[in-house]
C-alpha cells in the first residue's frame, strides 16, 4: 500500500530546504526571528517591525507556514501567526551542528552588522555557529576573547569583534540554551 504524502508545509525536506534558506536569506531570517521572538504577530506587526515591504513579508510568511516553521494562531483576519523553534541537527565527517533560533537570529544580523558579514564571509557558517557557541560562554564570563581566539585560531582583535557582534543575539537567546 502506497503511503500518503505529508501534509502541505509538514515535510522534512521541504522544511530542510526553508532552515538553508534561512541560512543564505538574511531578509528571511529577520522574519522568522522575529516572529519567534514577538510572536504572536500580524504580517502588519511584521512590516512595522522590520521595515521591509509588505509583498515581501507576505511572500516569507507563506514559506514559513508552508514549511511549518510558522503556524497561524488566528483563523480570522488580520491573522496572527507564531514560530516553531528550530532545532535541527547536521553530522558530516565527524563534526556536529545544531542549527538554533539563536543561529538564524545571527545570520538576520549580517545584513545589519558588518562584523557578522565579513565573519561569515571569511569562516563560513560553520565558523558563525562555533563562535556563537564562544559568545554565549563570553555573556555569562566563563570565557574571554583571549581564550576565544585561542580556541578559534583567531587573533585576539577579531575574537573580540565577534564576540562582541554576537552578544546581543547570546545575550537574548541565553534562557534557550538552559
Amino acid at each position: 500500500m502506497a503511503q500518503s504524502p505529508p501534509q502541505s508545509g509538514q515535510s522534512p525536506i521541504r522544511q530542510l530546504q526553508t532552515v538553508a534558506d534561512l541560512l543564505e536569506t538574511p531578509a528571511l531570517a529577520r522574519v522568522y526571528a522575529q516572529v519567534l521572538r514577538d510572536g504572536p504577530v500580524t504580517v502588519s506587526d511584521i512590516v512595522d517591525a522590520l521595515d521591509i515591504p509588505q509583498g515581501t513579508a507576505y511572500e516569507y510568511v507563506r514559506k514559513l507556514e508552508t514549511a511549518g516553521l510558522l503556524e497561524k494562531t488566528r483563523d480570522q483576519r488580520p491573522y496572527e501567526y507564531d514560530a516553531e523553534p528550530i532545532a535541527l541537527t547536521l553530522s558530516a565527517a565527524e563534526e556536529t551542528r545544531t542549527i538554533t533560533p539563536a543561529l538564524i537570529a545571527a545570520v538576520a544580523r549580517r545584513e545589519a552588522d558588518e562584523d557578522i558579514d565579513v565573519y561569515i564571509n571569511r569562516h563560513g557558517l560553520d565558523g558563525l555557529a562555533v563562535a556563537l557557541e564562544y559568545a554565549f560562554e563570553y555573556v555569562e564570563g566563563t570565557v574571554n576573547h583571549r581564550i576565544a581566539a585561542r580556541e578559534l585560531d583567531l587573533s585576539p582583535l577579531e575574537a573580540e569583534i565577534i564576540l562582541q557582534a554576537l552578544e546581543p543575539v547570546a545575550t537574548e537567546y541565553a534562557e534557550e540554551r538552559k
